[in-house]
């Protein structure tokens, strides 16, 4: 349920249950914690009330001797005894709860059954309940500091909301933004998420004016669909970093390629990457981009170019070669550029791009001003040591005009003194500062997926207004066809790709060996020989499969492997070509899902893969190649075939469009899918319907 969270985030006044002397228990820990909050607080402990202390016996008495609406109640309880201090604290008037304890849902059936009791007065009362299982959160700005951890009440305010799973994970996060440089408007550990979950923190934060900039944590996904839907409505206006845990999560549904490949791992970064999060693998490259997300963004363009100044060579020799691994542009600066720079530097440096200074003289703040303005430059990329008595870094950027209106990372070397300090007044004037080449890369690469991101999104957008929607939802896909139902073999299965538009072999469905010899002069050789039964899906482990046949006796030899009493496949061979895997299923959390990348039988091995939310334009799907590693391999590598972007895409977005229409059918892979100078053809497929036996394992032949 979507409702205020203002009561929660933001409370008038806020009451402790369970309140406590003993510095070492919760309790204590929690009202220490809160002292310092400006609006009304009030203690509970119904064993050991001091009203002379301020220590109440009930929820209602602390509320009627409070100045001010205790909005928020933290409750310092066990388990057993939450749902009972949650209804206590509704019925005093309170609108929003902590529960910071353990022993819920991951303590077996009893826990079990506090956790339904306690959802179930959250539910009856209508209270957002944050927790349990949690360190709880904080609001700088407000002094609100609802956390056990002292030092929480120390983070600096600032504009980067924190929203993480773990509430350990919400304060290293916040201590380490803290440490670059940053200050945060709300940090929140979900926790268990009985109510209040991430998609209804990030819908809180949209409208929230303090926060510029939001660090996303996942490790569970409850509701795909709706954390889509929140991270796209935040990031339509305010950047989205994620970090998801789980890399090496393989799942429960690995019986094909595209199960074994599209990973909850794997599909929960796509999906956030498609609704427009920047998704990045660590939580040092977290750090780095919102450092640098929080204060600039680049307009939304495809290919971004960068420009790198660097006044020392090696330093920026760095910067150049992750930006060219990350496959970030690094134009060649115009005519006119270099002429100024050669007015502004020695004759020695090098003035193409990198720029390289040499040590920085008084014309370093021009130096960063032509470069910035060239009109190839999209993004400036600085490195300089703090020398007072060359330069004074800070000032020079701000000469150079770099900022929002003048995108720009400067990296700051030198002593941690002298570094704070030039890093202070960097910030101040809005232009992110980090601490080395590998942090600049980090915030540099965010900076450039974001623009690209959003030129997508746009593009989308813009897609939608072409055809004549009036909606804000997707831009058109592609017209869905319905899976036919009941078993379908390898010939149904291919034909159905027929009818959305996709090739397969010239082939035949024979019912005895007198129509296969029928086949093998209808089509000549080589054909492929294969067995036919929707109920075999690994047809090699059977002897199944036979290439290369070009014979009789060929095939009859063929045909005695495969058995009598079967009915058989002979299919041309396929030119040789680039393999590819294509699949839609249904992911258990996001629905159904894409997944594109290097087929055959290595298609587990390289994982090499691109994967995106169902259903899916023609434009979008076109773009997944992009994603592959190995992208180079469908450009015409050493003279082989070219992948037409818009035959793939047709054919990626007519495959999602068909399982998104048929809500009985579970996957449908193509695998291989062969890239072959006369485009994609269809070697092997399998649909598989919701309720065939899930155990059954299929053949990629």
């Amino acid at each position: 349920m979507t409702a205020n969270l203002t009561p929660l985030f933001a409370p008038e006044g806020v009451v402790v249950i369970g309140a406590s002397r003993q510095p070492g228990k919760l309790g204590a820990a929690m009202a220490r914690s809160l002292a310092a909050f400006p609006g009304a607080r009030a203690l509970v402990n119904a064993r050991r009330p001091d009203p002379g202390e301020g220590v109440y016996a009930s929820v209602a008495e602390a509320a009627a001797h409070t100045d001010g609406r205790l909005d928020l109640a933290v409750l310092c309880v066990p388990a057993s005894g939450c749902a009972d201090a949650l209804a206590e604290a509704a019925a005093a008037g309170c609108r929003a709860a902590l529960v910071c304890a353990g022993g819920f849902g991951e303590a077996g059936p009893e826990g079990e059954e506090h956790a339904d009791a306690l959802r179930r007065v959250a539910r009856e009362t209508g209270v957002r309940l944050l927790g349990p299982n949690t360190s709880g959160f904080f609001a700088p700005h407000l002094g609100l500091t609802a956390s056990f951890v002292p030092a929480a009440g120390q983070l600096p305010a600032g504009d980067i909301a924190v929203v993480a799973a773990s509430g350990g994970v919400n304060h290293a996060l916040s201590f380490d933004l803290a440490a670059a440089g940053n200050g945060i408007s709300l940090g929140v550990g979900i926790g268990a998420g009985l109510d209040v979950t991430a998609a209804d923190v990030l819908e809180h934060l949209v409208e929230d004016g303090r926060t510029t900039a939001v660090a996303l944590h996942l490790e569970t996904v409850p509701d795909g669909p709706r954390l889509v839907a929140a991270v796209r409505e935040v990031a339509a206006v305010k950047p989205v970093v994620a970090l998801v845990v789980g890399r090496s999560d393989v799942g429960d549904f690995a019986r094909s390629h595209t199960g074994a490949l599209a990973t909850s791992w794997r599909t929960t970064r796509a999906a956030l990457r498609q609704a427009g999060a920047v998704v990045v693998d660590d939580e040092r490259e977290l750090v780095d981009a919102l450092t640098a997300l929080s204060r600039i963004r680049l307009r939304p363009q495809p290919d971004p170019g960068l420009g790198i100044v660097t006044a020392q060579a090696g330093p920026g020799l760095l910067l150049a070669d992750r930006a060219g691994t990350d496959g970030i542009r690094m134009p060649e600066l115009a005519a006119g550029t270099r002429r100024t720079l050669g007015e502004l530097l020695p004759p020695l440096t090098y003035q193409r791009n990198p720029v390289d200074t040499g040590r920085p003289a008084e014309t370093f703040g021009r130096v960063l001003a032509t470069t910035a303005a060239d009109p190839a430059v999209d993004l400036l990329a600085v490195y300089a040591l703090t020398e007072p008595d060359s330069v004074d870094l800070a000032s020079a950027a701000q000469d150079a005009g770099l900022g929002a209106d003048s995108p720009a990372v400067v990296v700051v070397g030198g002593l941690p003194e002298d570094v704070a300090e030039q890093r202070a007044r960097l910030h101040k004037t809005g232009v992110p500062a980090l601490t080395g080449p590998a942090s600049a890369a980090n915030a540099v690469r965010a900076l450039v997926t974001d623009a690209r991101q959003r030129a997508l999104r746009e593009a989308g957008s813009l897609s939608v207004r072409e055809a004549g929607s009036v909606s804000e939802g997707p831009a058109p896909v592609t017209a869905a066809t319905c899976v036919p139902t009941g078993p379908l073999d390898e010939d149904a299965a291919k034909s159905f790709l027929a009818e959305l538009g996709i090739r397969t072999p010239d082939r035949v469905a024979c019912d005895s060996r007198a129509d296969a010899h029928d086949a093998l002069r209808l089509l000549g050789g080589p054909v492929a020989v294969k067995v036919l039964d929707a109920a075999i899906l690994h047809k090699t482990e059977v002897g199944g499969v036979h290439l290369g046949v070009r014979t009789a006796a060929e095939l009859d030899a063929a045909l005695d492997a495969i058995g009598a009493g079967r009915r058989y496949l002979v299919e041309a061979m396929a030119p040789a070509g680039v393999d590819l895997v294509l699949g839609v299923r249904r992911d258990p959390v996001f629905g159904p899902v894409v997944l594109a990348g290097l087929g055959g039988t290595a298609a587990e091995a390289l994982a090499d893969v691109a994967i995106r939310l169902a259903p899916l334009t023609v434009a979008e799907a076109a773009a997944m190649p992009d994603d592959l590693a190995a992208r180079a391999l469908l450009d015409g590598w050493r003279g082989g075939p070219v992948l037409d972007r818009t035959e793939f895409g047709r054919a990626v977005s007519a495959l999602a469009a068909a399982l998104a229409a048929s809500p009985e059918t579970a996957e449908i892979e193509i695998n291989p899918l062969r890239l072959t100078a006369d485009g994609l053809i269809a070697l092997d497929a399998v649909i598989v319907h919701a309720a065939e036996d899930t155990s059954k394992e299929r053949d990629h032949a």
